[in-house]
C-alpha cells in the first residue's frame, strides 16, 4: 500500500475499530477476570486443599510439559514453518532440562493424589466413570514415557550438565544398574521418543471424547457464564407473548446451559455442600446436570430423535425439581460455574406455568398468591393488623418519608413472625427514625412466587410494587426479610425499580444507637447465642459481619456454628420448601439444629423469617423447647434497650 493509498476514511476506519475493540475489552472485564482467577489460578479448586494440590500439580506440569514439547519439537525442524536453530546448549537449556524434569513429577505426584484420592480415601460424592481411569492412565504414561526417553537419551550420549535433568538421570543410573548398555539405549530412544509423542498425540485427540474436555470447556464456560448478581435469576422477556414458559425439552435450554453441562466433571462438591442430598433427599444437583448432559449427548450429538422427550417424567421424575431450597451452595462450591438452580428454575417454570403438573401444595400456594396477594392465604386487608397500637404511619400518595419499611408476608401474617416486626419497630422508634409502611398498599414482592416457578406471578407483584412505590417518596427501603431484601435490591431493577435497599442488619449497624444503655442480661437468659447464616443475607448478598456486630453490641456471648459464613447450612426454608411437604430420611432444620446442639449453644439467633420458623419447628419437633430456643436479632436487641 503507498502512502497515497492512506486516506483519511482508513484512519477513521482503523481508529473505531480498536475504539470499538477497547469497548468490548471495558464490557468484557468481569468475563476476563474470572478467566484470569478461575480457569487459570483457579482460586476456586484451592476451596479444598487436598484435591487444589492434586489439581495444581497436574494442571500445571500438563502446561509445562505441552510447551516444553514444543519447543523441543521445532527446534528439531519437525514444524518447518516454526523451526527453530538448535537449543544451544547453555544455562537456559539447563533451566528447561530441570524445569521439563520437574513437571513431569509434578504430574505422576499429582496423579498419585488422585489415584489415592479416587480408589483409597473416596469421598461418598465422587463416582468414577472408565473416563476417569482413562485420565490417571494417560497422565501417568506420558511423563514415565518422557523420562525413559530421557534416560535412554543420557545413557547413550553421556554428557557433563546431566544432573540438570535429576529425574531422568536417576531413572538412566537405575536403567544402567539393570544391564541397559549405550548401545541397547541408542535403539530404544528413538523408539520410545515416538511412543512419547504417540501418547501426547493419544492425549489430545480423545480430549473431546472423555473428561479432559473441560481442558477446553471450562475456561469456555468461565468465560461466558451469564454475568448476573448472585440472588438474581433470568427474566423471561415478553412473557405474554412467549408459547413455551420455562423448558421442558433438552432443545430448549440456552446455548449456555448446553455448554455448562458439558463442563461439568463430576467432582461432587455441590453435591458435598447440597442440603438436600445430604438430608436424604432423592435429589443432586451432580446428578441434574449429569442427567441433562446426558439427554443432551443423546439427543445433539447422536441425533437419535430424543430431542422433544419430556424433561420431567420421561427423564427425571416429576418431584426432582422441588427438592431443591435455592440456598446457592453448589453456586459457591463449583470450581467451573456451573449453576444446577437456573436449570431447576427453568422447570418448575415449565411444571407451573406450561403443563400445570404440580402438587397440591404448590398449587395452593399459588392461589393464595393470585387471590389474598401472601402465601398464607390470609385477607389482604389484615397485613397491617401485627402494627395495632404502634402509631405507625402509612404512607399515602405524594407522602415522604426517610425509611421505607416494606415488611414483607411473613412478618404481617406469621404469628411469630410478627413479634420480630414489633421489635424493630420498637427498635425504630427508641432511635427516632423517620419511618413509614405502604400499609395495605403493599402486596407480596414476588420472591415465593418465582423461585417457585410463576414467573408471571412475579412479574405481575413486581409491577404492582414498583407502582406503588413510584407514587410515595423516600431516601431508601428497610427491609427485615432477606427474600424480600434480594428481590427488591437484585430483580427489581430489571423492571425498572432501582432502589438503595437494605437489610436491617445493615441499617442498625449504621444507625447511631445508644449501645452503652443497652443492658447484657435481656428479659430472657441467653448463655450462649448461635448465630445462623441465612442463605439468601449471606451467600447471596455477603452480609455476614453486621449482624455479628449487632449481638457484640448488645452484649451477646456468642459461640459460631460448625459451618458458617459461605460455608453456612440451609435451614431449609428456601424455594419454596416452607410450604411443601418432604419424606426426607432427615429435615434439613433438624441437620442444621444438630450443629446448634453441638455448638452447646441455649440459643439460636437469626435475621430471616424462614429461618426462625425453620429453627422453631426443629425444636419443637426433637422437644428442646426448654432447652433451645430461637429469636430474631432484632427481638434480642428490643429486650436489652
Amino acid at each position: 500500500m503507498t502512502t497515497e493509498t492512506m486516506t483519511p476514511a482508513n484512519s477513521t476506519l482503523s481508529t473505531n475499530w480498536l475504539v470499538r475493540f477497547g469497548n468490548w475489552l471495558k464490557q468484557h472485564r468481569s468475563n476476563f477476570r474470572d478467566l484470569i482467577v478461575d480457569a487459570v489460578a483457579q482460586v476456586r479448586i484451592y476451596q479444598k486443599a487436598y484435591a487444589g494440590i492434586m489439581h495444581a500439580f497436574i494442571f500445571w506440569g500438563v502446561t509445562i510439559q505441552v510447551i516444553g514439547t514444543a519447543i523441543n519439537l521445532m527446534q528439531m525442524k519437525l514444524f518447518t514453518p516454526f523451526e527453530l536453530t538448535t537449543f544451544p546448549r547453555n544455562m537456559a537449556y539447563l533451566w528447561y532440562e530441570l524445569i521439563m524434569d520437574f513437571a513431569g513429577v509434578f504430574i505422576l505426584l499429582g496423579v498419585g493424589m488422585a489415584a489415592l484420592r479416587r480408589f483409597i480415601w473416596k469421598p461418598k460424592s465422587l463416582d468414577t466413570q472408565w473416563d476417569d481411569i482413562y485420565a490417571l492412565i494417560i497422565l501417568t504414561l506420558i511423563p514415565l514415557a518422557g523420562f525413559t526417553t530421557e534416560a535412554f537419551r543420557l545413557i547413550a550420549n553421556p554428557v557433563e550438565w546431566s544432573n540438570w535433568s535429576p529425574f531422568g538421570n536417576l531413572w538412566a543410573n537405575i536403567l544402567m544398574a539393570v544391564g541397559v548398555n549405550p548401545v541397547v539405549a541408542t535403539n530404544l530412544h528413538d523408539a520410545f521418543f515416538w511412543v512419547h509423542v504417540g501418547l501426547g498425540l493419544t492425549f489430545a485427540a480423545t480430549i473431546p471424547f472423555t473428561k479432559l474436555r473441560h481442558l477446553v470447556l471450562a475456561p469456555l464456560n468461565v468465560f461466558f457464564h451469564p454475568r448476573k448478581k448472585a440472588g438474581e435469576l433470568t427474566k423471561i422477556e415478553n412473557i405474554e407473548e412467549a408459547e413455551i414458559l420455562g423448558v421442558g425439552t433438552i432443545d430448549q435450554f440456552a446455548s449456555t446451559q448446553l455448554l455448562m453441562f458439558e463442563t461439568c466433571v463430576r467432582c461432587g462438591r455441590c453435591e458435598e455442600a447440597c442440603p438436600a442430598t445430604s438430608s436424604g433427599m432423592p435429589y443432586s444437583p451432580k446428578t441434574l446436570i449429569q442427567t441433562l448432559r446426558s439427554a443432551m449427548t443423546q439427543t445433539l450429538v447422536y441425533g437419535n430423535g430424543n430431542g422433544h422427550r419430556e424433561l420431567i417424567g420421561e427423564v427425571l421424575s416429576e418431584d426432582f425439581p422441588w427438592y431443591c431450597t435455592t440456598c446457592g451452595a453448589c453456586l459457591k462450591k463449583c470450581p467451573t460455574f456451573v449453576n444446577p438452580i437456573d436449570e431447576i428454575i427453568d422447570l418448575r417454570r415449565y411444571q407451573v406455568l406450561t403443563t400445570g403438573n404440580v402438587q397440591k401444595s404448590v398449587s395452593d400456594v399459588m392461589r393464595n398468591l393470585e387471590r389474598q396477594g401472601n402465601p398464607w392465604g390470609m385477607p389482604a386487608e389484615d397485613r397491617v393488623a401485627w402494627a395495632e397500637g404502634l402509631n405507625i404511619r402509612e404512607l399515602a400518595p405524594g407522602e415522604e418519608t426517610d425509611v421505607l419499611l416494606f415488611l414483607g408476608c411473613a412478618f404481617a401474617y406469621d404469628d411469630r413472625n410478627k413479634k420480630v416486626a414489633q421489635s424493630f419497630v420498637h427498635i425504630l422508634q427508641k432511635a427516632g427514625v423517620d419511618f413509614a409502611t405502604l400499609g395495605v398498599d403493599e402486596t407480596c414482592c414476588g420472591e415465593t412466587a418465582r423461585r417457585m416457578g410463576h414467573e408471571y406471578l412475579f412479574q405481575v407483584f413486581a409491577q404492582q410494587n414498583i407502582e406503588t412505590l413510584s407514587k410515595v417518596k423516600f431516601n431508601r427501603i428497610v427491609t427485615q426479610c432477606p427474600h424480600c431484601f434480594n428481590t427488591l435490591k437484585n430483580e427489581y431493577p430489571q423492571f425498572g425499580g432501582n432502589y438503595k435497599v437494605q437489610h436491617y442488619t445493615e441499617f442498625l449497624t449504621e444507625l447511631n444507637l445508644p449501645w452503652e444503655k443497652v443492658s447484657p442480661i435481656g428479659k430472657t437468659e441467653l448463655k450462649k447465642v448461635a448465630y445462623h447464616d441465612s442463605c439468601y443475607l449471606g451467600r447471596y448478598n455477603d452480609i455476614y459481619n453486621q449482624p455479628r456486630q449487632l449481638l457484640s453490641k448488645a452484649k451477646v456471648n456468642t459461640v459460631e456454628l460448625a459451618r458458617r459464613y459461605e460455608n453456612s447450612f440451609c435451614c431449609g426454608g428456601g424455594g419454596g420448601q416452607m410450604w411443601l411437604e418432604t419424606d426426607a430420611e432427615t429435615r434439613i432444620n433438624h441437620r442444621r439444629l444438630e450443629e446448634v446442639i453441638d455448638a452447646q449453644a441455649n440459643c439460636v439467633a437469626t435475621a430471616c423469617p424462614y429461618c426462625l420458623n425453620m429453627f422453631d419447628d426443629a425444636i419443637r419437633s426433637k422437644g428442646l423447647g426448654e432447652t433451645i430456643q430461637v429469636m430474631d436479632i432484632a427481638e434480642i436487641i428490643a429486650q436489652r434497650m
